[in-house]
């Protein structure tokens, strides 16, 4: 069934997500805050809209793919939901934090406006060929109301219902957590062996066949050796998400001393290289501290 969708973020992301929303048979109307973007919007099909409130007006999905909390908090005034058609659902794609996100489910509420939520898991070249991972939180009917949507932009296999409202945020904030952390831990451990004399290759085959390999080690560690640190995302947004998911261990009593060290090793590394991209520049940091390039 076609449905008319509003797509809020034509970026990196947004972008094959449009497109194969359009190649699945969709009428969408997206837009941006750039007004350049609406050359490449058009060319795949789509419709651009000035402002989000006009792609909205009479939309069956609201859809948001922007950087953030405080983009989507903006993008999203009431006018909004309440120009979009009656049973409309908005899927949030965004990497949110789930309280943020929680006040903008209850303004959703008020106009009758379904929430499911769906920050995604992947890059952009994934988003394009149709792999994303989707870590989904909501009620599972509006779920099973989207999945057509949703399985636009993946397979039905990487669709992951995590459990309720703010629990699809959580998960893709705790896969974060943990592959920083892990890309800090495994930069120590290569420094140390480094210096203690065992050849990087050795030591990267060595780690990758053992009982401590992780996909870290096995398929991003070469692009580190490459001298490639990941320049697809920002330092200041990664910053950002860390300190959230922390603030959320702190609020809900759980340990987090493990978390408090990867976002204080990101907090060094921001005040260092700025809000600039780099998914490896706290490892880039540590590198620096060490005065070794992390090189075969």
């Amino acid at each position: 069934m076609t449905s008319r969708i509003a797509l809020v973020g034509a970026g990196r992301m947004g972008t094959p997500l449009c497109g194969r929303f359009v190649s699945a048979g969709h009428v969408v109307a997206a837009c941006d805050l750039r007004p350049e973007r609406e050359a490449v919007v058009r060319a795949l099909g789509a419709e651009w809209a000035s402002s989000v409130e006009t792609a909205a007006t009479g939309a069956d999905a609201l859809v948001t793919v922007v950087p953030g909390p405080d983009e989507a908090a903006a993008a999203l005034p009431d006018a909004v939901f309440a120009a979009l058609a009656p049973g409309a659902v908005w899927i949030d794609m965004t990497s949110n934090a789930p309280a943020r996100a929680g006040e903008l489910r209850q303004r959703a509420g008020a106009h009758g406006v379904d929430v499911l939520e769906a920050p995604m898991g992947g890059s952009p070249a994934d988003a394009e060929q149709g792999r994303l991972r989707l870590f989904v939180g909501g009620p599972a009917d509006v779920l099973d109301r989207c999945r057509p949507l949703l399985e636009a932009v993946t397979t039905p296999d990487r669709i992951r219902h995590m459990g309720g409202p703010g629990t699809g945020y959580t998960a893709k904030l705790l896969i974060n957590l943990l592959w920083f952390g892990q890309a800090a831990a495994t930069a120590e451990a290569l420094l140390l062996g480094h210096r203690a004399g065992i050849d990087l290759t050795a030591l990267h085959d060595t780690l990758a066949d053992s009982a401590a390999g992780s996909d870290f080690i096995r398929r991003d560690l070469p692009s580190l050796f490459a001298g490639d640190y990941l320049r697809s995302y920002g330092l200041d947004r990664i910053h950002d998400q860390l300190r959230v998911i922390t603030e959320q261990a702190h609020d809900l009593g759980t340990p987090h001393e493990m978390a408090d060290t990867v976002l204080r090793i990101h907090r060094q590394a921001l005040e260092r290289f700025g809000p600039v991209d780099g998914e490896l520049l706290a490892v880039a940091l540590l590198e620096e501290i060490a005065g070794t390039l992390l090189r075969p």
